[in-house]
């Protein structure tokens, strides 16, 4: 990848299409609903021994600072702050009072065990659909209600989905019978400063996607892009002013080569020729953050869509507010809005530009949205759901998975080796579709990273697992 990056960063210049503009909003975009059937999954085992999860009973770890301390004294407290006016209003009074029950909880986690999740009779959503919500959860939950278990002592990636799923419960999100709280999104602020300050970093980077060749190279150089906008997590790093006025990914950008512990791109770079050679495929990106990370995402389906790798991509996104940033639909739509109607095209041409391409992609068709309950639970990407695991087999020639949670998630936030499990043995030969993995490195999970790599990274960084610094690019073939 030296190469590339070299590339990448000497890239200067654009040609730009002026597009017509339409006033209508997004009219013909063709969003999935959440699927209401059967619960029943399509369990494809890794080829290898399951090892222990990751817990948060262990000082010092990342997973026990998150559950013992960052999710209730950093995330919910800015939270908080963010929400004051709204949450101490009357109408939220019953949420305030919820969520510091909730907060109270996290702060004796070593000693209060986890319940199962209360689903009132005013949920707005269809029955079906939160009888199955219902149904999931009691099942990811029965195993670690059964034993017992404390928010410390269950596992790390239940608990913290868990977590983002009460604080819903809390503020009253689903009932419709309370208009204030009903759909209010507790990190709307959050994700707006992280859109906000995402426009400097992205003038820069579309006027490279615009000059991006149509070749294997361009693709490297889009999933580049994807990969290291993974490190801008709102959850760890808040959009702040200082951020708002410079170009923050530039930097990331020229560390790239050397933050890379394991690079697949050349094996995703023939898969996308292949692609390319038969007109074009159907792509799905598991989307993770809101803000700057989201429009990477943007860029790269952008250019998957423009050098004719992809007919069609199709974003898979949450179905509510989880993990402070993860992007929802609306989300999506406020990002493209934004860069279509709010920038100046004479301040920022690439990134307006950017938009309004974005825009007629949604308009026709190459851009689709999907948002579905399993994006926000903690069940392993081995054990999808039989009918989006269906749909994926089907339907999906290639799915670029994004994120830190979304790969824990693929390797079941268990203790793999990180070198002599390899990607393809724990999730590439179970999962319903050829899948490429772009995640820089926020918790203590891995695989398939060479023993060199591994060292040099310990060398270099004594939290090389946790800051984001180093990522991987992984591919596996899926279960065709």
């Amino acid at each position: 990848m030296h190469s590339i990056f070299i590339t990448l960063l000497s890239l200067s210049g654009c040609s730009l299409s002026i597009y017509a503009f339409s006033p209508s909003r997004f009219s013909s975009i063709e969003s999935k609903s959440i699927s209401a059937t059967s619960t029943q999954s399509n369990m494809c085992a890794p080829n290898l021994p399951l090892p222990e999860p990751l817990l948060s009973l262990t000082p010092g770890t990342w997973a026990y600072d998150t559950m013992s301390r960052r999710l209730n004294k950093e995330i919910l407290q800015r939270t908080y702050e963010e929400n004051e006016v709204t949450f101490n209003s009357p109408a939220f009074a019953k949420a305030l009072e919820r969520f510091n029950e909730l907060r109270a909880e996290l702060d004796d986690a070593a000693n209060v065990k986890l319940r199962n999740l209360i689903f009132e009779e005013t949920d707005g959503r269809p029955n079906e659909v939160v009888e199955r919500e219902e149904r999931e959860w009691r099942k990811i939950l029965a195993p670690c209600i059964e034993k017992g278990d404390t928010w410390l002592s269950a596992p790390w990636l239940v608990t913290e989905f868990y977590a983002y799923r009460r604080l819903l419960e809390a503020l009253g999100y689903y009932d419709k019978d309370n208009p204030d709280t009903y759909m209010y999104d507790p990190f709307a602020v959050a994700k707006k400063a992280g859109l906000d300050s995402s426009v400097n970093s992205a003038e820069n980077m579309m006027q490279k996607v615009t000059s991006l060749p149509k070749t294997n190279e361009g693709v490297a150089l889009a999933a580049a892009f994807a990969l290291w906008g993974n490190k801008m997590d709102l959850s760890i790093w808040p959009a702040d002013v200082e951020n708002s006025s410079t170009d923050v990914f530039q930097n990331i950008l020229q560390a790239a080569d050397e933050n890379m512990l394991h690079d697949d791109t050349d094996i995703l770079m023939d898969c996308c020729e292949k692609l390319r050679e038969k007109g074009g495929g159907r792509i799905d990106i598991i989307v993770d953050n809101a803000g700057f990370e989201l429009v990477t995402d943007l860029a790269l389906a952008d250019h998957l869509v423009a050098s004719g790798v992809a007919k069609v991509v199709t974003f898979q996104l949450k179905s509510h507010p989880t993990f402070v940033s993860d992007a929802l639909e609306k989300d999506l739509i406020e990002t493209v809005e934004h860069y279509c109607d709010s920038l100046s095209p004479e301040k920022y041409p690439n990134a307006h530009e950017a938009g309004l391409r974005w825009k007629k992609y949604l308009e026709q068709g190459k851009w689709v949205c999907n948002e579905d309950n399993f994006w926000v639970q903690p069940t392993p990407m081995w054990d999808f759901p039989l009918d989006l695991s269906a749909d994926m087999n089907e339907r999906c020639d290639l799915a670029f998975v994004k994120g830190d949670a979304n790969y824990r998630r693929l390797l079941g936030d268990r203790y793999w080796d990180y070198s002599e499990a390899s990607f393809q043995d724990v999730i590439g030969c179970a999962f319903p579709c050829p899948v490429c993995a772009l995640r820089t490195l926020k918790a203590e999970v891995g695989c398939g990273m060479a023993k060199e790599e591994v060292e040099r990274a310990k060398s270099l960084d004594d939290d090389w697992m946790v800051n984001g610094r180093f990522g991987v690019v992984h591919f596996g073939t899926g279960t065709q």
